[in-house]
């Protein structure tokens, strides 16, 4: 067990845009953001980007809206996603930000879970019929408006809902209070070895939560300045956009950092210190190809959906080779087994502490299902691992068959059951394999009297599955493997895809 003294305490009244946005006082003319595109270069200041912010929320209280209403965001990959999402937060509302990738069937069932009071849409990105929808020029519009002042309040009380998809095969609604940002100060030094002269560079999207926090909010909070690449912005213009806005720190996912290096363009970037990747575990080898050609560390960190990066490698303190990092200071962090932390050097589940600030509330409407992820006063991930001596986490793999994709988490039994009703099919497994370059992808495995066409699968899935959750491969076998206990076993398909041929 890792335990080296709580965190100082979340202030209170809190909220959690007047939180990230304090900067906008003290440095209003400096730059917060800017866009780089191909030939032109978006940038906000921290007053710019305040004042739309507190417009936007401005008019959503206009709309009708209260603190405490939820507020579903169906959004691309512009700065509109950011500006809604802390406009609501900004007094009090709830917003529930979703993937663009989602399909519209998907999102029906996210508005009927969180019953959210108004949808912001931009009208190419896929969503259900609501009632109440805010189009994205009237959304636009919003940022000129006065600026409503910040709904302070008990740091405790929910700020967010995120999805995230879990062994039962639906998407789980997790709920964060405002207090989930505050967490997030203990990530400065023990993962980005950031400061308020940094310039970040994030490749992924702006409706990423990944690049939401690490990427905006974080630099934002100590007044850095974030640098987001447009959308569709290829792999291997990245280097030049690094080293031609001064980039001092580079954040993706892996599969980004394995296709600048398979570009084999100069990787050379005089102000960038270090890299850092979440997400997705790197492998050693990719890790080690990226230090040879560029010189620079790469800092990764675990974390998930319930609960903020908790665990990671960071400047002044790497992790060996095969470990993920150490929990951060004012993290209380165990390994498991089923009577408590393990010894030293024993594999058992990672777990946190229910006091973190970055615990989740809890699943939405879920009581019995929070529940049953604690072990006392432990929340446990389902994640496998050891912990040394020195406290440094070696990840061993999933314990719930959870697939990684991309960097995103999917459960297989969701992906099954929209593939069980294709016609042809006797029965089908899915996991996740190994392909090119140790990138994973979703593969799924099915029994049929005959082998099916490829495009079939394709055209099947594609109005019933965001992208990201649709198989890569589809391959016919003759059984599926079962255990004792009747229950298909996707280890042991993923571990024969993989066995050496």
């Amino acid at each position: 067990m890792f335990d080296k003294g709580p965190p100082a305490p979340c202030p209170a009244p809190f909220n959690m845009a007047a939180y990230v946005l304090a900067a906008a006082q003290k440095l209003p003319q400096k730059d917060a953001l800017l866009i780089l595109g191909k030939a032109e270069v978006e940038g906000w200041r921290y007053d710019q980007l305040e004042r739309a912010v507190r417009g936007t929320a401005t008019g959503l209280l206009n709309l009708g809206l209260v603190a405490g209403d939820r507020v579903l965001m169906r959004l691309g990959n512009t700065v509109d996603f950011p500006l809604a999402y802390l406009g609501a937060l900004a007094v009090g509302m709830v917003p529930i930000p979703t993937s663009a990738a989602l399909t519209a069937s998907e999102t029906d069932l996210i508005i009927r879970e969180t019953t959210p009071k108004a949808v912001l849409r931009d009208e190419t990105v896929p969503c259900a019929d609501h009632p109440k929808t805010v189009d994205l020029a009237t959304l636009r519009g919003f940022r000129a408006l006065p600026p409503a002042e910040y709904h302070l309040a008990d740091p405790n009380r929910l700020g967010y809902i995120i999805y995230t998809s879990g062994t039962s095969g639906t998407p789980r609604a997790v709920a964060h209070a405002h207090r989930a940002i505050w967490a997030r100060r203990m990530m400065f030094d023990d993962w980005y070895g950031l400061g308020p002269e940094d310039r970040v560079l994030h490749a992924g999207a702006f409706n990423w939560t990944y690049t939401l926090g690490t990427g905006l909010m974080d630099p934002w909070t100590l007044g850095a300045t974030s640098l987001i690449p447009t959308a569709g912005t290829p792999a291997d213009a990245l280097p030049g956009l690094i080293a031609r806005h001064d980039a001092t720190i580079f954040a993706a996912a892996p599969g980004v950092y394995r296709q600048m290096l398979k570009s084999g363009l100069p990787m050379t970037a005089c102000n960038l210190r270090h890299v850092l990747i979440a997400w997705e575990n790197l492998s050693h080898r990719v890790a080690e190809s990226w230090l040879a050609a560029t010189g620079t560390d790469v800092f990764e960190a675990y974390g998930m959906s319930e609960c903020s990066t908790f665990i990671s490698s960071a400047p002044g303190n790497p992790a060996p080779s095969g470990a993920i990092g150490r929990p951060q200071r004012g993290r209380r962090v165990a390994i498991l087994g089923a009577n408590g932390p393990v010894p030293i050097g024993q594999e058992g589940t990672i777990a946190v502490h229910r006091d973190d600030p970055g615990l989740m509330l809890g699943y939405l409407g879920a009581e019995a299902e929070t529940a049953a992820r604690m072990q006392g006063e432990w929340f446990l991930t389902g994640d496998q691992a050891v912990m040394d001596a020195d406290f440094q986490i070696t990840y061993l793999g999933r314990n719930d068959d959870m697939m990684n994709a991309g960097g995103y988490r999917v459960s297989p039994i969701e992906v099954e059951t929209v593939l069980a009703a294709l016609p042809g099919i006797s029965a089908v497994a899915v996991t996740d394999v190994a392909g090119k370059a140790d990138a994973r992808v979703i593969a799924a495995f099915y029994t049929a009297p005959a082998a099916l066409d490829e495009p079939v699968f394709q055209t099947y899935v594609q109005d019933k599955l965001a992208r990201y959750k649709q198989p890569r491969l589809y391959i016919h076998v003759p059984e599926l493997p079962m255990g004792a206990n009747g229950k298909i076993l996707r280890r042991a398909l993923r571990a024969g895809y993989e066995a050496p041929q």
